[in-house]
């Protein structure tokens, strides 16, 4: 009786497993695919958070390394990643290496957010957010300007006690977008620093200390009293860095935050259709002069389809669904008209 029994039990345990095999066999699955980035930290903190959210929405494992817009430009360029970022946008020469490499495959440019490269300082005993005319920060780094209660500065911040101390100008020491949206600046507002120096992803500093990454500048500001540093706005906000406002091309000082980004945005005339563009120096009302573009930096051609298929859909859900989540962040969304052009622009990817 026991055996009978024992012979009973062993088949319903058989048949609970053949319908539990049948059902999971019945339930769709979802192979995570992986995808590799590179390049940019000035939009690494929504890049992150919008890769782990992607993961459970389109089963796509996204690593990305904040490396800098150089970085990511050569990575993509060499084929070492799937996609690059970078803040700035690429040149025509950096278009035709791509396609030589790639037999005459294009690599195409994805806006994603904008954001702001704020002028951050260290000054013992100031809190208040300074006002910076454009030939101030110019002077600051053209190393004309040495001290931090020199008239240039001063004239500006009115009943503000600046100390007599020496100016600590800091740079990023790789090639960096951030760089390229702080000198595109710079070249449009001083001729001096456009002809002796210039706007690119590295230049020849005439002055300063250089440090890796936004957070690099960053943590080399909170130890370093008098330095100054241009980093993204969400790395000030999380460092609690002291930052500037700066007078912009109508006149006015404006602080980075959400409306002055979007109204530089809004002042531009037209997006050209390849979505390179400078929006430094806009003339709008409430404009923030330092503000940008980032973009994403995707092959025209995939020989894995199953990873085409991937990066498709995250450029569909990040310029769509994924703006939701910006503003938290200090970055500002894309303009709608950008979202329609980029929308007809993802069916180049094939």
């Amino acid at each position: 009786m026991r055996l009978l029994c024992a012979m009973r039990s062993v088949r319903g345990n058989l048949a609970v497993l053949t319908a539990i095999s049948a059902a999971s066999a019945a339930l769709p699955l979802h192979a995570q695919v992986s995808l590799t980035g590179a390049g940019a930290t000035f939009p690494a903190p929504i890049y992150q958070k919008w890769f782990n959210q992607y993961q459970s929405i389109g089963h796509v494992q996204i690593n990305y390394q904040a490396i800098g817009s150089g970085g990511g430009i050569k990575s993509v360029s060499e084929g070492t990643v799937d996609f690059g970022a970078s803040d700035a946008p690429l040149t025509d020469q950096q278009l035709e290496n791509y396609k030589q490499k790639h037999g005459g495959h294009a690599v195409l440019l994805f806006p994603t957010v904008l954001g702001a490269a704020v002028p951050s300082y260290n000054i013992p005993g100031v809190k208040e957010a300074l006002n910076f005319t454009p030939e101030a920060l110019a002077g600051i780094y053209l190393g004309t300007i040495t001290k931090w209660n020199d008239k240039a500065i001063a004239s500006a911040n009115p009943g503000v006690k600046l100390p007599n101390l020496d100016i600590v100008v800091l740079h990023r020491s790789e090639g960096s977008g951030t760089t390229y949206c702080w000198t595109d600046y710079l070249s449009k507002i001083s001729p001096a620093w456009k002809s002796k120096v210039g706007k690119n992803t590295s230049v020849d500093w005439p002055v300063g200390l250089g440090a890796k990454g936004n957070d690099g500048v960053a943590g080399l500001l909170k130890q370093q009293q008098g330095a100054i540093g241009y980093i993204e706005l969400i790395y000030a906000v999380n460092n609690n860095i002291a930052y500037g406002k700066v007078k912009n091309a109508s006149g006015d000082f404006v602080k980075a935050d959400l409306a002055s980004v979007t109204a530089a945005a809004a002042a531009l005339k037209e997006m050209p259709a390849d979505f390179r563009v400078s929006i430094t120096n806009e003339n709008g009302p409430g404009a923030y002069p330092i503000s940008t573009f980032t973009w994403l930096l995707v092959p025209s051609s995939w020989s894995d389809q199953s990873k085409k298929n991937a990066m498709v859909g995250f450029l569909k859900w990040a310029i769509t669904s994924g703006q939701s989540s910006v503003e938290s962040l200090q970055y500002a969304k894309l303009p709608a008209s950008v979202v329609t052009k980029e929308q007809a622009q993802i069916n180049l990817i094939k």
